[in-house]
């Protein structure tokens, strides 16, 4: 396990506290979900952006039921 330390102003300190008090969560979860949850939506823009590409290659889409037939799932 790493130790990491941040230096808030006081205002920040008390946001952050008031916050993780509020959600009944240590400020140490608070700090690192929202560091995840960031990092996620990067990842997650990423994906969208490449997704977004190849559909502009290949403008082809399915409807759901296409899909289930496609997959034999009926």
């Amino acid at each position: 396990m790493m130790t990491i330390s941040v230096r808030l102003n006081n205002e920040d300190t008390e946001l952050f506290e008031k916050y993780a008090e509020t959600h009944n969560m240590s400020l140490s979860d608070l700090i690192r979900n929202a560091v995840l949850e960031k990092i996620e939506d990067e990842y997650d823009l990423k994906c969208y952006e490449t997704a977004m590409e190849e559909y502009k290659k290949n403008p082809v889409t399915y409807t759901h039921g296409e899909v289930i037939k496609m997959l034999e799932l009926n």
